[in-house]
């Protein structure tokens, strides 16, 4: 007797072969398929008519390790069908931390949350870290990726200069004990601080390390738009001279000036994979990104961390200074405000202090209390001590599709969670994959549904180096979702972005449902996922 049956469904694989008429069943946490009209016994049948069944769907790039554990950050990922995800993304990870440098660190990835475990403090390795994780009872999977943010603040703190061959020596041997212990890699995040003031032969001696277990390294590149070719070549610069696989996080092209540039990034992504260096990308199916609002500051600023910002920025002549760099497009930083085509492309999604601002753009706001736009944005900084969120308005479809179109390129959420269901966030935390079906595959056909489930499976387990998961067939895990194709439609938007998705109707991990009519059943067969590749 089988665990769990689902009989007569539609099967996509994973694999991006044609879907076919068949029944899925899970022994032991494990996979095997069937005919459609099998009369094999179960504990758990599920009829699979009229209904779709695939592979669980992995998250590659997830901020899920801040808020892990917690019910509402296990919701956002299950409900959408996810059942693996990759955390530690775009420089932050929960490990390595210095005690002594613990509120830098968490005044930096505090977008992720209000609140952090009273064990963060024992973080001082990853082996510590996984201890802590192992406490926790998870319905979905992860897989994690080491800092360079985290990293840095451990050895250096905040310094905008280059390491000591003593510091540098710090990281690499902070990262080879993550690595020892199961870590995937190394992510950057190369708009954040510290991360922003570090060049790339840091990367590549640090890539190095990753190189040695086969590893990957991701990275939120330096910049997103103006200077988004450089940035493409700086990150497989580093494969090319560290030898590690590479991996770039929300591929994306910023700012109307740099709309079509997408068909030059995908050029040298073939070119460099034609050289050997392995390359690959996700991306979130939204126009909008979404990070701090003090991102929209020169990192220059930063020195002394957020709430050294959060001084200057009281400063009339200081706020006179900085706004005349933001409004300068010569300014060498990623620009939100030129990206968005001023303020009227940033939404202020949240600013716990002065919730009257959010839901509007700062534009709007200004117009609404009379005030000048840079007076209400370094007022609400300042107000909220520097921790605020924004998306920004500054992509355009015809990029999106074509970064999606590309083999290489997998469905991502880059999902910060917000920090309870009544706060406003990006909907790609709830909607990100059933929104790629819809948006990709019913509304504007660019490819066949097997096509778009591969990049969300099959693909991802393959680039990600998550064996046994992504592709239906006997002996792989059972991680699976069982969703209804002609209703499924992703239901998060900017103003109400913690809804959960229609169509999803069974989402399985390790042959256990863990989400059915809407909610989480309380399984909770998750495991942590570790890495243990050598060259």
């Amino acid at each position: 007797m089988y665990d769990l049956l689902i009989k007569n469904a539609t099967v996509i694989d994973g694999t991006g072969a044609a879907a076919f008429m068949g029944s899925v069943a899970s022994e032991g946490g494990k996979l095997k398929v069937l005919p459609a009209q099998c009369e094999e016994a179960a504990k758990t049948v599920i009829d699979g008519t009229g209904l779709t069944v695939c592979p669980g769907f992995i998250d590659p790039h997830s901020h899920g390790d801040v808020p892990l554990g917690q019910p509402f950050n296990s919701l956002s990922k299950i409900s959408q069908g996810i059942t693996t995800h990759v955390a530690g993304q775009c420089g932050f990870s929960m490990f390595p931390v210095d005690p002594a440098k613990l509120k830098l660190m968490q005044e930096g990835m505090a977008i992720f949350t209000d609140s952090f475990p009273a064990e963060m403090e024992t973080f001082t390795t990853f082996e510590n870290y996984l201890k802590y994780v192992d406490t926790l009872k998870l319905p979905e999977n992860v897989k994690f990726l080491a800092g360079h943010v985290s990293l840095r603040i451990a050895a250096m703190g905040y310094d905008n200069r280059k390491p000591t061959a003593e510091e540098l020596e710090h990281m690499k041997q902070m990262l080879r004990e993550a690595m020892e212990h199961g870590a995937m890699g190394l992510c950057s995040g190369l708009i954040y601080i510290p991360s922003v003031y570090a060049d790339v032969d840091e990367f590549v001696e640090l890539c190095k390390v990753v190189a040695e277990y086969d590893g990957i390294y991701t990275s939120h590149m330096r910049n997103e738009s103006n200077e988004v070719l450089k940035s493409v070549a700086e990150t497989i610069e580093v494969g090319r001279r560290s030898g590690c696989r590479v991996h770039i996080s929300h591929l994306k092209v910023c700012g109307k000036p740099n709309w079509g540039i997408s068909k030059q990034i995908m050029e040298m992504i073939e070119q460099a994979q034609a050289e050997g260096i392995r390359v690959t990308a996700d991306q979130y199916p939204y126009a909008a990104s979404m990070t701090h609002l003090n991102a929209s500051i020169p990192p220059k600023y930063f020195t002394k961390g957020i709430s050294g910002m959060v001084e200057i920025i009281k400063d009339p002549a200081m706020r006179a200074q900085i706004k005349a760099e933001i409004m300068d497009p010569a300014t060498p930083f990623e620009n939100q405000y030129i990206n968005c085509g001023g303020f009227g492309g940033v939404f202020v999604s949240s600013c716990n202090a002065t919730p009257e601002y959010e839901g509007m753009t700062i534009a709007d706001a200004a117009k609404k209390y009379n005030m000048d736009e840079f007076d209400l944005f370094f007022d609400l900084l300042i107000r909220n001590h520097g921790v605020a969120t924004a998306m920004y308005f500054c992509m355009s479809d015809e990029d999106v599709f074509r970064i999606i179109s590309s083999d290489s390129v997998m469905t991502g959420t880059d999902g910060i969670l917000p920090k309870n269901e009544t706060v406003r966030a990006h909907p790609r935390a709830f909607g990100s994959f059933p929104r790629a079906i819809r948006y990709f595959v019913k509304e504007n056909h660019l490819m066949p549904l097997e096509k778009m489930i591969h990049k969300m499976t099959g693909l991802t387990a393959e680039k990600m180096m998550i064996e046994s998961k992504g592709i239906i067939k006997d002996g792989m895990d059972a991680d699976l979702v069982v969703f209804d194709y002609e209703n499924l439609r992703d239901t998060a938007d900017f103003m109400e972005s913690n809804k959960v998705s229609e169509g999803i109707e069974y989402v399985i991990v390790g042959g256990e449902v863990v989400y059915h009519d809407k909610k989480l059943t309380g399984a909770t067969p998750g495991k942590v996922i570790l890495h243990h590749g050598k060259k």
